[in-house]
């Protein structure tokens, strides 16, 4: 004769599906609640040395941020080719590590034409927007992104 399941055995199989299905459920929130940030650069090199620190902090803290940097008027210096910081360190490098954690940066194209600028001024990783600071409202209206300033 075939035996009955145990009650208590069938009850705990019932829980470890529940425990296992809020687990699921509460990872898949967590993904959804990412963090998402625009920076805003239009400064120049000051701005730019503190506004990286802020970035790289906060990667340091909340690894999984989505992190935009959009750069207009002076705050695209520290993305041209050359362009280092205070105490003689090559913005590129710097640049160059947050790219590689995450961070996207964006370039004004208006900004280029005001200031004759041509893209290959600029180092490699940058991509280019039509309009920083119209970029900048589309992320925070549209895309539901913090805003900020450093």
């Amino acid at each position: 004769p075939e035996s009955k399941p145990d009650i208590k055995e069938t009850r705990m199989r019932i829980l470890l599906r529940i425990i296992t299905a809020v687990a699921l459920a509460m990872a898949a929130v967590g993904a959804l609640a990412q963090d998402k940030v625009v920076y805003h650069f239009d400064s120049g090199i000051a701005q730019a040395t503190k506004g990286l620190r802020n970035i790289r902090n906060h990667l340091d803290v909340d690894p999984n941020a989505k992190i935009v940097a959009v750069a207009h008027a002076e705050g695209v210096d520290f993305l041209m080719e050359g362009a280092k910081t205070g105490n003689n360190q090559e913005f590129a490098a710097l640049v160059s590590d947050l790219s590689a954690r995450g961070v996207v940066f964006e370039i004004c194209e208006i900004t280029l034409k005001n200031r004759s600028l041509k893209r290959e001024q600029f180092i490699l990783g940058p991509t280019f927007t039509p309009s920083g600071v119209v970029r900048i409202a589309n992320l925070q209206a549209r895309e539901q992104f913090a805003y900020i300033k450093p």
